[in-house]
Order: structure tokens, then C-alpha cells, then sequence
């Protein structure tokens, strides 16, 4: 008796598995990435003066001066640092009598 010849799985079947772990990957890593960044973007965005915030390397700091490419932060007496918009990683609290 002669044997069947094997049938190859048909291109669609062998790219299904590559496909589902794209989509895997991408709802589990790039969108939650994405979301994080256009959030920080806003908050970046919405910093006013007196708003009191952290840095990247820790520095707590109230922003005396908003610019596009730097913002300047007192983070003492007499001493202020200018801080890329980047470096700002979260808004501590706003100012009393501004509204949220």
C-alpha cells in the first residue's frame, strides 16, 4: 500500500501562534507603557508654579519656573535647580486654594 504524502500546515496556521503572542505582548508591555507616558506628559504639562514635586534622582522641590526645555525647582533657600521636564517624576501635592 502506498503512504499518504504529509500535508503542510498552511502559512496562516504556522503564523497564528506568532500572532497571539504579539498581541499578548503588546496589551501586556507597549500599551500600559504608552498610557504611562502620555500620563506623565499631561502631568508635566500641567505644572505650575508653587506646585511641589520629585525628581527623577529624588529631589523633592517646589517649581519656581516653567519653560519648554527645563523647569526650575527650589529645593531650598536660596538654592534652585533647572531640571530637564523628563527628570520630573511625580506631583507631590498642589498648592492650597488651586483647584485639581
Amino acid at each position: 500500500m502506498p503512504e499518504q504524502a504529509a500535508v503542510a500546515p498552511s502559512p496562516l496556521a504556522m503564523l497564528m501562534p506568532f500572532l497571539v503572542m504579539f498581541a499578548i505582548f503588546y496589551l501586556l508591555v507597549f500599551r500600559p507603557q504608552s498610557k504611562a507616558k502620555k500620563e506623565h506628559e499631561q502631568m508635566v504639562k500641567g505644572l505650575k508654579k508653587h506646585d511641589e514635586v520629585v525628581t527623577t534622582g529624588g529631589l523633592f522641590g517646589t517649581v519656581v519656573n516653567v519653560k519648554p526645555e527645563s523647569i526650575t525647582l527650589k529645593i531650598d533657600e536660596n538654592v534652585r535647580v533647572e531640571v530637564e521636564p523628563s527628570a520630573v517624576v511625580r506631583l507631590v501635592k498642589k498648592p492650597a486654594g488651586t483647584p485639581s
